[in-house]
């Protein structure tokens, strides 16, 4: 080994409590460790197959156009945006946090008249209010699990009172730690990322479109890599099966995802969030016996990412640099207007556990007391 070997770093062991990445699960660690395939090898072309339709079974979804995007969560975002929106087309989004705000931005790149209805961070979006923003919008759009603020919405009331308009829902958070119904709930699209409650590295985005949202997409969209008419030539195959090329996709992260979602299978959709709820729990009543207040507003709490509020006169750096060196753990900082105010702490995917919870709030109690 080297002087400055990785495997001789603090890197070593580190434990991932923030807003994401998480710790993956053992099983998708591994698999990153596997020989490589080649993107066009027949074997590799069945294991994107089997992982497209285990994101069809943790998304609640019969979507055929449904694929890991080779790129990170926001190209999701980017992709669902692209698509559907041809300038000039009204977009309402819902914004209760960071990455609402994110949707407006991207949204209005792309030409969108863009109407934001915003909300107070730490409190779920107004449902009525975002219908009732505008008549006949093309595409209402809103985050399920909000990892700025740690705060669910309810997307299942926005599918049934979404009128004509595709729904655009942000799962980043949410797939793989609570409950999602995407069919159910009408949703016409989706993105998420690998890195959070599916316990598996950075580097990939769960996608999926409705046949619906597909018919009225954009034909020839300004991005050029993602555009899903060419992606799903390659993902699904073209006209009588066949696979065309489109780019080298990331070969070890599609195993590695496969081999997380066959553990989260294997458990159990319902075992997986109630374990997820459970950790959740555990911590937010434990933060709040040390005397600290949640910042999301109770009622909404997301379990796998849990807000709390920085105490007056504490410095937030300092502790989480505390954590860090004396544990090897990190929390995350708030962001934006609320970048010193609260602490984002995240038990997610194999991290999320009631004894990470115990150890989190021991660390925490240990951290404050030399604050």
């Amino acid at each position: 080994m080297t002087e400055n070997s990785v495997f001789e770093s603090p890197i070593v062991g580190r434990q991932l409590f923030g807003p994401g990445p998480c710790n993956p699960y053992p099983e998708a660690h591994l698999a990153l460790s596997l020989p490589l395939l080649g993107h066009l090898d027949p074997a590799f072309i069945d294991v994107m197959d089997a992982t497209s339709e285990m994101l069809r079974q943790v998304w609640g979804t019969q979507n055929q156009r449904t694929l890991p995007l080779s790129a990170t969560g926001s190209a999701g975002m980017e992709a669902a945006f692209v698509n559907t929106v041809r300038p000039g087309d009204v977009v309402v989004v819902a914004v209760n946090g960071l990455f609402g705000e994110r949707m407006v931005e991207v949204a209005g790149r792309h030409g969108a008249e863009v109407i934001p209805v915003e909300h107070e961070y730490g409190r779920p979006v107004d449902v009525e209010r975002v219908v009732t923003a505008h008549p006949n919008p093309k595409i209402i759009a809103a985050v399920h699990a909000e990892t700025s603020t740690g705060v669910v919405s309810d997307i299942q009331e926005l599918g049934q009172n979404k009128g004509d308009a595709l729904l655009l829902a942000d799962c980043v958070t949410s797939i793989g730690g609570i409950e999602i119904n995407l069919d159910a709930w009408g949703v016409d699209l989706a993105y998420a990322g690998s890195q959070k409650c599916l316990g598996v590295a950075p580097g990939l985005a769960p996608f999926t479109i409705s046949d619906r949202a597909f018919e009225r997409r954009v034909e020839k969209p300004a991005n050029w890599y993602l555009d899903l008419n060419l992606l799903g030539g390659y993902a699904t195959g073209s006209t009588g099966g066949q696979r065309t090329y489109h780019h080298t996709a990331p070969t070890g992260m599609v195993v590695s995802l496969k081999a997380g979602l066959e553990r989260i299978l294997a458990e159990g959709l319902e075992s997986v969030y109630a374990r997820h709820a459970a950790a959740g729990q555990t911590l937010q009543d434990g933060l709040e016996a040390m005397g600290l207040t949640l910042f999301a507003e109770e009622g909404a709490r997301l379990a796998q990412l849990t807000t709390v509020n920085v105490p007056e006169g504490v410095d937030s750096s300092a502790v989480r640099n505390f954590l860090m060196s004396k544990y090897n753990l990190e929390i995350g900082a708030g962001t934006g207007a609320y970048a010193s105010k609260i602490w984002r702490i995240g038990l997610m995917g194999h991290n999320a556990t009631e004894a990470n919870a115990h150890l989190l709030l021991a660390a925490l109690k240990d951290a404050l007391d030399h604050a």
